[in-house]
């Protein structure tokens, strides 16, 4: 299965959507909305905001491997 590099953040404060490259090598924990400037960090049990406000998980959790 081919890793999708790409996802779409939305931000639970003001519904903001925005496509995004996501890191290959490591989980990104933080990350803010370029409309409302909140700040999003990862829901408890998952590893980083693409896992908790993407429409596509991060690589390593796609690899099936464990977040840095």
């Amino acid at each position: 299965m081919q890793t999708i590099l790409k996802s779409e953040i939305t931000c639970p404060t003001c519904g903001h959507k925005k496509k995004e490259d996501m890191p290959t090598n490591a989980c990104q924990f933080f990350y803010e909305c370029e409309h409302c400037k909140t700040v999003l960090k990862p829901n408890e049990g998952d590893c980083c905001v693409y896992c908790s406000y993407g429409t596509v998980p991060c690589p390593p959790i796609q690899q099936n491997k464990s977040c840095s």
